[in-house]
Formats: structure tokens, sequence, C-alpha cells
């Protein structure tokens, strides 16, 4: 096959001002190949930024995540800000452990500073959360983290903040992408090798003194837990917030304990997918703690099992649905006052539990970047394990604090003999049994989910699982509470689908919730039963509506 010239001559320029030794040496090799379908597919386009900033993976050319694309996105970041009036104003940088994190971050702060805006960078790869809270700590006017969260090693990604300390939303992401696109040759991006600021450990310090405030003054601090970081950078700030706080110190997943970025031990560092929690059970088994909590690697999402003889391996892990539902009770059990809030494709538990208490309650799209803007939020949670259980101090997901009130909630059930297993049937027998479950379907080709959307459009459902769909919605519409988003809400008698496709994967999502009245105790066997078999009916019809 020829390699088209034109696309030769696009690599080629792109070589030309590549500024990283690796991938100009990988580009060398394809152009000197002429690799006519890694070349094509490398230089198809542009690395889209959008709600989540930029993701995808790391390698040469426009389409892949390298330190010419990083360049340019916060060239147009600062370009953004200055345009904002922000001239002079302070941006934090933080970053994880992966492959070419520090080089972005350094990259990121040397354009700040050549822009006339003041940089500064977390100490060391550190935690979401804290580059979060930092934002508004430092008053800052933007933030930077680095990661790709919990996806493969082979990705790197650049998530923005503005000074609110929340993510970008709409209309700053499009703005910021077309200052982005406005970007002119690499050479005429100012990039001084000093100027920025390296942060010592006051702002680490300063959120872990924060940390403290999400528990009870005066608390049961009794619960033992076996803790995985996952390959990741939560593991130093965890058990310093353990510590502190005055938990046991937890048993550390020794061959996770330490961030890697080739995540040895996993095929994905997400705790939601097979096998990657299989080391902190082993673990547990051997400690027999009362708790497995979990991080994703930098450390915004909390996953936690518990014991549970029915299980296989004694170990359950919990929905991030029924988490969210516990760290809810507790809150109301403990008088929290403000508004609970949730994403779409959560679980509506939350809602009865809101109401049952009298706390406002919002429904917003997927995403903390829209839970975090909630007006008067004091508790959000998203199905994907994300807790904001500090608003005030952290406006996202955050899978340190959310630990510690996990463990704190642990706590006061154990000295009352009693587990959080316990808590969700009292939850079931009080608003019925909300069963959640996920059809997610990762592909290669993009136009899969493409077609699997239309076709839902052109044709969905009457009926799932033997349930009636009594109302279908196109949520690229939006509605009279939500703005247009790229999704499908099927509402059915004593159930609920929502289908997506994935904002940070190559992933088909599809979100399944059944509610199922509970007379008694004794009932709530039959009525799991019921739930599964539901669920399964309902995956099981949506992927022959959908095609998948």
């Amino acid at each position: 096959m020829t390699t088209p010239p034109d696309l030769l001559a696009r690599a080629s320029a792109w070589l030309a001002e590549d500024p990283d030794p690796d991938t100009r040496e990988e580009l060398a090799k394809l152009i000197a190949a002429e690799d006519t379908p890694e070349l094509t597919t490398r230089f198809a386009g542009t690395l889209q930024f959008g709600t989540a900033g930029l993701r995808g993976e790391l390698g040469a050319g426009p389409m892949r995540m390298n330190r010419s694309v990083v360049i340019r996105a916060a060239a147009g970041l600062a370009a953004y800000l200055k345009d904002q009036g922000r001239t002079g104003g302070l941006v934090v940088i933080g970053y994880d452990a992966r492959y070419k994190s520090a080089d972005f971050a350094r990259d990121t702060a040397a354009v700040m500073t050549g822009a006339g805006l003041r940089a500064a960078v977390l100490p060391r790869p550190l935690p979401t959360p804290v580059l979060a809270y930092a934002i508004r700590h430092l008053g800052a006017v933007a933030g930077v983290e680095v990661t790709a969260s919990h996806n493969p090693p082979r990705d790197n990604g650049y998530k923005v903040y503005l000074g609110d300390g929340s993510q970008i939303v709409p209309p700053a992401d499009g703005e910021i992408a077309a200052a982005i696109a406005a970007v002119g040759p690499l050479d005429t991006v100012d990039r001084p090798a000093t100027g920025w600021e390296i942060l010592g450990d006051e702002v680490l310090e300063a959120y872990l003194a924060r940390t403290d405030a999400v528990l009870d003054t005066g608390s049961p601090r009794t619960a033992r837990t076996v803790y995985t970081a996952m390959h990741g950078v939560g593991a130093s700030v965890l058990t310093a917030a353990f510590d502190r706080a005055g938990f046991p110190a937890p048993v550390l997943v020794a061959e996770q304990a330490e961030p890697d970025p080739a995540f040895p031990t996993v095929a994905f560092p997400n705790p939601e997918e097979p096998g990657a929690m299989d080391l902190a059970f082993t673990t547990a088994r051997r400690a027999k703690p009362d708790l497995v909590i979990a991080n994703d690697p930098d450390a915004d999402r909390c996953a936690v099992a518990v014991p549970d003889p029915a299980a296989d391996g004694g170990w359950r892990m919990l929905r991030g649905d029924e988490t969210g539902a516990l760290l809810a009770a507790h809150l109301v059990r403990r008088g929290a006052t403000g508004v609970f809030a949730e994403s779409i494709v959560s679980s509506s538990l939350l809602g009865r539990i809101a109401e049952e208490a009298g706390l406002g309650y919002e429904e917003t799209l997927t995403g903390f970047k829209w839970i975090a803007r909630v007006e008067g939020l004091r508790y959000g949670y998203e199905e994907a394990l994300g807790y904001c259980v500090d608003p005030d101090g952290v406006r996202d997901k955050d899978g340190i604090t959310a630990a510690l009130l996990v463990a704190e909630l642990a706590s006061v059930l154990k000295e009352q003999g009693r587990t959080l297993l316990d808590l969700l049937d009292d939850l079931a027998l009080e608003h019925g049994l909300h069963a959640t479950d996920q059809l997610s379907v990762r592909v290669e080709d993009l136009s899969v989910i493409a077609d699997a959307m239309r076709r839902l459009r052109e044709q969905p459902p009457a009926a799932l699982a033997g349930l009636p769909v009594t109302s279908a919605e196109d949520l690229s519409r939006g509605t009279d509470r939500l703005p247009p988003t790229d999704g499908l809400r099927y509402t059915l008698d004593g159930a609920r689908v929502i289908v997506r496709p994935s904002g940070t994967e190559p992933k088909l999502k599809c979100y399944l919730e059944v509610v199922v009245p509970v007379g008694s105790a004794d009932a709530l066997p039959a009525a799991r039963a019921r739930a599964t078999e539901l669920l399964t009916g309902i995956k099981r019809d949506l992927a022959a509506a959908a095609g998948i």
C-alpha cells in the first residue's frame, strides 16, 4: 500500500515540532515504514477536548495523548483564561503516577507561566481530590489534573477545573476547545524553563486536616479495613487520613500498594472490573477485617466490599448505588441538612431517602461536573463509585473522604452488633428493594455504539422482561429539568433503563433499576430473587433490541 503524500507530509510536519524524543522516535519509525493504517489512525483528526477534558491512548500524533497535544491544550486554556480577564491568576496543576503525567504537568506549568499566569504544581503524584481541594484553598482561577483515572495503562488524560473547584461544563468546554484549535505552531507557544512554583506539603496537610470534618466528633472508629490503592496514588493519603481520624491502620494489599503505571496485577485498574479485587479479597480472607476499601488509581472513587458468607469467596462488592444509599442514610441519621443529588443513571432510592428525611433532592446529567453545581449541595453520588461527602471542601468525587465516612458508618453499626448489609435490609423494608445492574459493552469500533443508539431510537422496545415500557425519552432533546445529552431513558412498570455512550471509554453503557416492594424481612429473599430475574430479563431483551 502506498502512503498518500499528504499523510506523510502531515506526519513529517508533526514530527518536526514534537518536543518529546520518545514520540519523535516512534513517529519517525512509522513514517520510515510508511505504515499507512497506523498513520491514518493517528492523523484522522484531533483528540477532542470536551467536558471530560482530554483522554486517550499515549503515542505520537494529534489523535493520541502526548506532549504536543498537551502543550496546545494548555495554551488554549491559558488563552481562554486571559480572555476571561484572569491574566496573572493562579493555575494549580496536579498529576498522577501514569506514564508521562509528570511531563504533561511540567509542560502545563511552563505554558501558563509563559502566558502571564501564575502556575503551581503539587509536590508529587497525589489523588485528584487533593487538586480539586487546592483550587479553592489557594484561590486559583483554574486547575488541571493529569490523569486517566481508571483507564488502561496505555492511556492518559487532562482534566480541567475552573476557579469554583468544579470540572468544566458547557459553554466553557467549547470555548476552550476553540481556543486550542486557534493555537499556532508550537514554537510560537512561550514555554520558559523556570518560573512556576512547586508546592510543598502544606496543601496536602490542609486537605488532610479537612478530612476530619466529614466525621462526627466522638463517633466510634473501630472498623478494621483491608485497603488497595490499585497501583495508584491513594495509599499514603488514605492511610494518613485514617491515622489522623483514629481508625485502625488499614491492612494494605501489598502487591497493589505502590504507584505503578504498568498496573501489573490488573487488566483494567478499576475496582468494578472482573478480577480487579481478587488480591484484595485474598488479603481479606487472611486479615479478616470488617471492610475492604479500594480506590481507583487517582483515588477519586471508592469501592466497598463486605463479608458475606453467601458470596463466592466470602466477600461481596457493594454496588455504587448501595454504598450511595448507605452513606445517605448515615448522613440523615447524623442530622444532615441541604440537598442530596445524584446523576440520572444512579438509583432512585436516594430520592426516597431524601424525601422521607424532608431534604432537597436533585437529579443531574452524568458526571460530577453537574452534581457539584447543585445549589445547596450537601451530598452527591454517582453509581460509578463516586461520592462527594464534603462539597464545601472538594467539589468533586473524593475516594478518601468517602472511605472515612464508610468506615465511620461501619464502626457505628459494629457497636450495635450490626453490619452494612443489615442497614441495606432496613432500607429495602422502608423504601422497597431497589436493585441495580449494568449492561456494559466495550467496543473496538465506535460505530457499533452509534448503530445501537440509532437502532434504539428508530425502534424503541415496547416491553423489557415482560414489563411494558410506559415512556421512552430521547435525552438528546433535553427535558424540562435536564439539558440535552446523548442518551435514552425508558420508564417501565417498576423499573427504569438508561442507555448512553460512555464519556471516557469506548463503551455503550446501559443502567438498569428495578424496584420490588417488600412487606417483611421474611419476604426479602423472594424480593431479591424476583429482582435478579427481572434484571436478567431486561439485560437480555435490551441487548436484543440494541443489536449488541
